[in-house]
C-alpha cells in the first residue's frame, strides 16, 4: 500500500514523498528511510526499491530531496549535502511520529549521493539500527579528480570564484548541466553511463528531473568528505553495495572504505557499473538490501 505524504524540515522546508506499508502489518512496523542521489528524484526508481521492502514486511518511506522534484525549497537545483543529510534525520523523526511505525526499527538506504549521507547519518545518529549504502561516494574531493581532467581543474575552481563573487553580488546562482553527450560541455557528472540513464529514465518514468543543478552544487561536491565518518558507524550494521564497474563513484574508493569499516558489516558486489544498480542489477541490489533490513529489523 502506498499513500502520499508530507513533513516540515526543522527549518520549516516542505518535503513530499510516499510511504509504504506491507500488507495486513501485525502492529507497528520497522521502517526505512530512503532518498535518492545527485539531482535525481523519487520516480527513477526508488518506487521499485520500497516495492521489494514493502512485500518483505517492511515499510519504506520515500521522500524528494529538498529543492527537487515534489519537494519544496530554494533555490530550485540546488544540492547542499548536509542540508540533505538534515533532511535524513528529520525524515527519521517524521517517520518515528507515525503510528504505524516502530521507531525503534528504522532503517536508511541510500544511493550514490544520498549512498554517502546515510554513511553519515548512521555515524551521528543512533536512532538509526541499520543501514545500507549503495554505490556511495566516498571523498568528493578525490572522486572530482578522478572525473576532472588535470587540466580541466584550474578552469572549474575559477568557476567556482567567480560564482560566489556573483552570488555575493546578489545575483542569482549559476546553473550547470547534470548531464551531457558533448565532452565540451561542461557537466557535473561527466560520464556516457550518467547521461544515457537520466535522460533514458527521464522519458520513461521521471519526467520531473531536470537537467541542470547550481554550480554551487557541484562545488560542494568537490568538499564533502563522508567517507570519514565510516569508522564510526559501527556498531549499527552497515551493508555497502558496490558495483565493480563503477566509474563515477569509483568503485575501489568505495572498498577500500569499506575495509575500514567495524563490524557488523558486509560487502555486496555487483557485476555492473554504477547504473546497472537500478536496472540490470535491480534484483540482486534490492534482494541484498532487503535480506540485510529483514535480518536486523525484523529477526530473521
Amino acid at each position: 500500500m502506498r499513500k502520499d505524504i508530507e513533513f516540515k524540515t526543522e527549518d520549516g522546508v516542505m518535503l513530499r514523498g510516499w510511504l509504504y506499508l506491507p500488507d495486513l502489518p501485525a502492529g507497528p512496523v520497522a521502517m526505512i528511510v530512503m532518498a535518492h542521489g545527485f539531482s535525481a528524484v523519487k520516480e527513477n526508481y526508488l518506487d521499485n526499491y520500497a516495492e521489494v521492502f514493502a512485500e518483505a514486511g517492511l515499510g519504506a518511506l520515500v521522500f524528494d530531496n529538498r529543492c527537487f522534484g515534489a519537494s519544496d525549497g530554494e533555490p530550485r537545483q540546488h544540492i547542499d549535502p548536509w542540508r540533505q543529510i538534515g533532511d535524513y534525520r528529520d525524515a527519521v523523526t517524521y517517520a518515528g511520529s507515525l503510528p504505524e511505525v516502530d521507531e525503534r526499527r528504522i532503517g536508511i538506504w541510500g544511493s550514490s549521493y544520498s549512498g554517502a549521507h546515510v554513511l553519515v547519518v548512521g555515524a551521528i545518529d543512533r536512532r538509526v539500527k541499520c543501514i545500507v549504502s549503495q554505490v556511495p561516494l566516498i571523498s568528493g574531493h578525490r572522486n572530482a579528480r578522478r572525473l576532472i581532467r588535470a587540466d580541466v581543474i584550474r578552469v572549474v575552481q575559477g568557476m567556482f570564484a567567480e560564482d560566489r563573487k556573483s552570488r555575493y553580488a546578489g545575483k542569482p546562482h549559476a546553473m550547470i548541466a547534470v548531464v551531457s553527450d558533448d565532452p565540451s560541455v561542461p557537466c557535473a557528472l561527466p560520464t556516457p553511463d550518467s547521461h544515457a540513464w537520466f535522460t533514458e529514465t527521464a522519458k520513461l518514468r521521471a519526467p520531473a528531473w531536470r537537467n541542470e543543478v547550481t554550480l554551487h552544487s557541484v562545488e560542494l561536491f568537490t568538499e564533502y568528505e563522508p567517507g570519514a565518518y565510516i569508522d564510526y558507524i559501527s556498531p549499527t550494521p552497515l551493508l555497502m553495495v558496490v558495483a565493480q564497474g563503477d566509474h563515477l563513484t569509483v568503485a575501489d574508493e568505495a572498498i577500500a572504505a569499506y575495509g575500514r569499516a567495524l563490524e557488523p558489516k558486509k560487502l555486496k558486489l555487483l557485476r555492473g557499473g554504477h547504473f546497472d544498480a537500478y536496472v540490470k542489477d535491480f534484483a540482486a541490489s534490492s534482494a541484498a538490501a532487503r535480506d540485510w533490513f529483514a535480518d536486523h529489523l525484523l529477526g530473521g
